[in-house]
């Protein structure tokens, strides 16, 4: 499994932690947890995204809010402290989230170029669009990837995108960033009892899998493997936006899941996408639980394992093909 980490996501809240549950340094937390294996091969961007980048990708008005404290600190839900300064917040806060984008954008050239699933831990920030940011989510880190690889020319305008979204919050953020992108289908499973609320990002959504507050692990997954069986197999990359605030003890994402249950969703994404030959990239999302890294790292190591035995699986079926031809 290709994992993209860099020391430089950590976001360092200081006197903010107090403000709001996420725990800025849990990926220093996942990464420990996985530096030891021998099967994952960790990679890292060899800078964060530019602000020049970011800025082609906001509208005239939002880039003078992401460089505004007083914008930033509603963006990130807490309240504003006073002698906490735009390059300070820069510093701990934005600039963690540009590597963060940077990672996403590092997983989707390899993915694309070289097939494959890469993990980035940071990104899958769904909640910012062109016009807006909010939910913790500063830059839309897909969008701004998309936008940059159709530039490139690493994606061609009329290539077809997969959004898979199970973060417990509906991505408001990526459905109004492709509202009228025909070629990108969201499959978007979350909690319809909690924010956003927004009914026209929620009717953007191509599968949509809207679930009641308090859903527990065996219902959530029924419907995800359904919501996957309707996917078909023409898209050139997929970015997975793997939420860990589906957990039971989460304090925003309103759903009852457990580490297992998240790293059987886990396996069922790329399961399904690697028998479609679909290559992805696989975000962070949110996570608001102490128990947030370990059920990332825990999902990682189960999917690295599948990848294992889908790997030896198919070198044995290759095998038996080639002994049935020899004795034909």
């Amino acid at each position: 499994m290709n994992v993209i980490y860099s020391h430089n996501f950590n976001i360092r809240l200081g006197l903010a932690s107090y403000l709001h549950p996420f725990d800025g340094m849990k990926f220093k937390k996942i990464f420990n947890a996985l530096k030891s294996n021998p099967e994952i091969n960790f990679i890292e961007p060899a800078r964060p995204i530019s602000m020049d980048l970011v800025d082609s990708f906001l509208s005239s008005m939002m880039r003078k809010k992401v460089r505004d404290p007083v914008f930033i600190f509603r963006a990130l839900e807490v309240p504003k402290i006073p002698f906490i300064s735009f390059s300070l917040l820069n510093k701990r806060v934005l600039s963690p989230m540009r590597w963060g984008v940077a990672g996403t954008m590092l997983g989707a050239k390899n993915a694309i170029c070289n097939g494959g699933f890469y993990w980035n831990l940071s990104g899958g920030y769904h909640h910012a669009m062109q016009q807006n940011m909010e939910g913790f989510c500063i830059y839309n880190d897909i969008g701004i990837c998309y936008q940059q690889m159709i530039k490139d020319g690493t994606l061609r305008p009329e290539d077809k995108i997969l959004i898979i979204d199970t973060d417990a919050h509906h991505g408001n953020g990526n459905a109004y960033t492709f509202m009228e992108n025909k070629n990108v289908t969201i499959l978007d499973i979350y909690n319809s009892g909690i924010y956003p609320t927004s009914g026209y990002t929620r009717d953007r959504v191509n599968i949509s899998v809207p679930l009641m507050p308090g859903t527990e692990g065996l219902e959530y997954l029924r419907r995800y493997r359904e919501a996957l069986e309707k996917l078909d197999d023409e898209f050139r990359i997929a970015f997975v936006v793997a939420g860990t605030d589906t957990l039971a003890n989460d304090k925003l994402g309103g759903l009852c899941l457990t580490i297992e249950d998240i790293a059987e969703r886990e396996r069922l994404t790329l399961k399904n996408l690697n028998k479609r030959s679909i290559p992805a990239v696989i975000l962070g999302g949110g996570g608001y639980s102490k128990a947030s890294s370990k059920a990332t790292a825990e999902a990682i190591k189960s999917c690295t394992y599948l990848k294992h035995k889908i790997s030896t699986e198919r070198t044995t079926s290759n095998l038996n093909h080639e002994h049935r031809k020899l004795g034909s």
